[in-house]
């Protein structure tokens, strides 16, 4: 189960990240064949990404958002984050108890 859960997440993400680029590209005034040549990609990358079958990797982030003129922050706005550790080989989710003695 928890790699279906882990596989939904990225789904999940994947899409939102999508849904954001695409409105980005479209409130810029440029089709998908326009954003990719200007972003130094394949235009089918592009239509991958918005339709959330791809994650991009963090150097394509940042080329779209910076040929879109939006910040990193504009492509993935909507997503929850949550920390996570690395336990026994294991991620789980942080239980956000911080440690109150530094000052």
């Amino acid at each position: 189960m928890a790699d279906q859960a882990r596989i939904d997440a990225q789904r999940s993400f994947a899409q939102r990240v999508g849904e954001n680029l695409a409105r980005a590209r479209k409130a810029a005034g440029l089709s998908q064949e326009a954003l990719s040549f200007e972003a130094g990609l394949h235009r089918t990358e592009i239509g991958m990404l918005e339709r959330g079958i791809r994650i991009p990797r963090i150097d394509t982030a940042l080329e779209l958002a910076h040929t879109l003129g939006i910040s990193i922050d504009d492509l993935v706005a909507g997503i929850e984050w949550r920390a996570a550790v690395l336990t026994g080989g294991h991620w789980s989710a942080a239980t956000g108890n911080k440690d109150s003695s530094t000052a």
